[in-house]
């Protein structure tokens, strides 16, 4: 049975789909960070953990797809960590020499958002989950992708470490009360912005802390925002401001800006009720590309990653290709990222 493999590799996850060269996907697999970078794993390197748990994605897809490696006709990967050259050849390295594929694609995984966002694959795309990423593809095919650029336009981190900030803040008075302050004593369990303080910047306590609880803020902060805190809403808002200007970079360099390309908003921040932090990119955008469309894909990105790969096999996608697809994708658990469960010390 000749099918093609799509791998999405994450931070907090790495999704890997198996399909037939119909577009019907026959089989899926899930494991943890795929991300050379940040990827660990006791007695392991950071790369060899990432490819531990791309590895252990791959296989189970396959296994799932009653399928072998040999028969891998094309695969496509979105990479978190495939940022510099030496990134690209590790990856294609361990790829190759793992048989995943007759001829395989590895890109940085901002660009399998824009795939899934838009069929003809070209446009701008940002993705804000646990990090960020920004990605962008012309029309002659050129692309980019923000990697270390992406500066302080970050994700679900960097959002919980402002609005922790910002509750420091206004404790010394140097801000205006905000309702940030409850909802971080509640999420920590604890009865003082001092107390929160001295957790995460005392000795006693470096071994019990994790940025996961750092994460689990940003929901919190994006509700106490679209409630009318002040100050949440200008975090937000900041945030939304310096994402947009990295997507407006990526337009510039692929040679777009100023035309009405799409601008795909993806990951697990966008995904929150909340328009706010959205409607501060897209307005951003908009200064210099006023007809942008913004769009909310309606794949997950290793789905377009998935039409990539099919691609490279000679397929293309078009809407028969899609009523074969949509009725086999997976369930949508598989794509979850898991919820910080609120800290209790």
């Amino acid at each position: 049975m000749e099918c093609v493999l799509a791998v999405d590799g994450g931070n907090t996850k790495t999704i890997a789909l198996v399909a037939t060269l119909d577009g019907r996907i026959v089989g899926s697999g899930r494991a943890g960070c795929g991300d050379i970078y940040n990827a660990q794993a006791e007695g392991k390197t950071s790369e060899e953990a990432a490819f531990h748990n791309i590895a252990c994605a791959v296989t189970d897809a396959l296994q799932s797809a009653q399928a072998e490696p040999d028969d891998l006709v094309t695969s496509a990967f979105g990479m978190a960590g495939a940022d510099w050259p030496e990134d690209f050849a590790e990856l294609q390295a361990g790829i190759k020499a793992r048989g995943w594929g007759r001829t395989h694609l590895v890109q940085n995984d901002a660009l399998g958002v824009l795939h899934a966002g838009t069929v003809k694959n070209m446009g701008v795309s940002i993705v804000c989950g646990t990090g960020s990423a920004t990605g962008a593809r012309g029309p002659d095919g050129r692309v980019w992708h923000s990697s270390f650029w992406q500066l302080d336009a970050r994700g679900s981190t960097q959002l919980g470490k402002k609005m922790l900030y910002a509750a420091y803040r206004s404790a010394l008075g140097i801000e205006q009360p905000t309702t940030l302050t409850a909802r971080i004593l509640d999420y920590f369990g604890m009865s003082s912005i001092e107390e929160v303080l001295h957790y995460w910047n005392s000795r006693i306590y470096r071994t019990t802390r994790s940025l996961q609880y750092i994460r689990g803020l940003t929901p919190l902060l994006l509700d106490e925002a679209e409630a009318g805190d002040g100050i949440a809403q200008q975090i937000v808002t900041q945030q939304g401001q310096m994402l947009g200007n990295i997507a407006i970079v990526a337009a510039r360099r692929v040679g777009i800006e100023g035309t009405a390309f799409p601008l795909v908003l993806a990951g697990s921040v966008l995904k929150h009720p909340s328009p706010m932090l959205a409607d501060a990119i897209v307005e951003r955008v908009r200064t210099t590309s006023p007809a942008v469309r913004p769009v909310r894909s309606r794949f997950e990105p290793v789905v377009g990653l998935l039409f990539t790969a099919l691609e490279m096999a000679g397929v293309t996608i078009d809407e028969e290709l899609l009523e074969r697809l949509v009725p086999t994708l997976p369930d949508a658990a598989l794509f979850e990222t898991k919820p910080t469960v609120t800290y209790k010390r």
